[in-house]
């Protein structure tokens, strides 16, 4: 049976949160972006990490704690990797399994730094000068369990 406990769904939403907020970030994106240098880190290096930390979430979350620096991917693998994360995260936190770090530790570390690292793509994007629309979050079609590719289109963009 799955949890019901309220920390737990909300990491859930934040999950998808995520996932809808990423997706906007990498859909459409040009062949070129990828390898973008115009601040720091390339957009795959940055996509990279934010698999690795979607692994360490899972892996806190199950009582293992590991930590992996890895080589970026091709840009579409990576994408593949994020998504894939995502689900396996989701997946745990669906799951009757206990979580094994608090839900807090887990939002403050890996999602909210994910979270920021999504946000740094949606900058490149633009000074990539290939920019992704505005739109209203607050409106948008956010699932919980919804953590692939396929979002739901934008409610209100600006």
């Amino acid at each position: 049976m799955a949890s019901t406990h309220p920390q737990r769904e909300l990491l859930r939403h934040t999950v998808a949160t995520l996932a809808y907020r990423g997706a906007k970030a990498v859909r459409s994106a040009p062949q070129e972006f990828s390898a973008f240098a115009g601040a720091g880190r390339t957009p795959v290096q940055i996509l990279a990490h934010i698999g690795d930390l979607l692994d360490w979430a899972l892996s806190m979350a199950n009582g293992s704690q590991q930590w992996h620096d890895s080589k970026p991917l091709p840009w579409d693998q990576e994408v593949a990797r994020f998504f894939a994360s995502l689900k396996n995260f989701d997946d745990y936190l669906a799951s009757s399994e206990p979580l094994r770090t608090p839900a807090e530790k887990l939002f403050q570390g890996p999602i909210a730094d994910a979270l920021t690292h999504v946000g740094q793509l949606a900058m490149l994007r633009r000074l990539a000068g290939s920019p992704i629309g505005g739109e209203n979050y607050y409106a948008a079609d956010i699932v919980t369990g919804r953590v692939g590719a396929e979002q739901a289109s934008p409610k209100r963009t600006f």
